[in-house]
């Protein structure tokens, strides 16, 4: 049997026990969680069933006649609830993230600094050189390493950097007597 060959045999028979076991399933899951995770989790049972057809009790090794659903349906159950229980593990951890983030901001010190003209002056950058800077100074890559991230040549970082600091700099109405990044007497010698 070729590679091609098992390949439609496998598919016919994903695509028989689909045909038999994607309703009740999809009634299970209604009746367990709300309608808008329903689907989700369904297509991410059904990409289990594909993944481990070969364990599917009661799901002959030939594709043809469709199989017993009171063979195959119990275990496709238990996909289903296993599906089912990582996405509310998922969905907790989400709720706990976003509870965490709103106890955080809550509890800042009152003296905090206001940082809202930064992001607006960020926010007015393009979208990549707002990366650009952002891997610059938050994440404190280098040229060359922000240019790996990007795509971009060492080169083009370099200048988009320094066009995007200026652009930042008149936003946040500061004036610039030297140059950023280096002092104008760095390298060279005393004479």
């Amino acid at each position: 049997m070729t590679e091609e060959e098992s390949r439609r045999r496998q598919r016919a028979r994903f695509e028989g026990l689909a045909h038999v076991v994607v309703e009740p399933l999809h009634r299970y899951l209604l009746r367990r969680t709300g309608a808008d995770m329903v689907d989700d989790i369904l297509a991410e049972a059904m990409l289990v069933l594909w993944r481990r057809i070969d364990d599917v009790p009661g799901l002959g090794p030939a594709p043809g006649s469709p199989p017993d659903p009171d063979d195959v349906l119990p275990w496709c159950y238990g996909v289903a609830r296993g599906c089912l229980a990582n996405a509310r593990r998922a969905d907790g951890r989400r709720l706990r993230l976003v509870e965490r983030l709103i106890r955080t901001q809550e509890q800042q010190p009152a003296g905090t600094a206001d940082h809202g003209d930064l992001h607006a002056a960020l926010a007015a950058l393009g979208a990549l050189d707002r990366e650009v800077v952002r891997l610059w100074a938050w994440e404190e890559l280098a040229p060359r390493q922000i240019a790996e991230a990007t795509g971009l040549t060492s080169n083009a970082v370099s200048i988009r950097l320094h066009r995007a600091k200026k652009k930042l700099a008149q936003q946040l109405g500061r004036k610039h007597d030297e140059p950023s990044g280096h002092k104008r007497d760095e390298g060279r010698s005393g004479q």
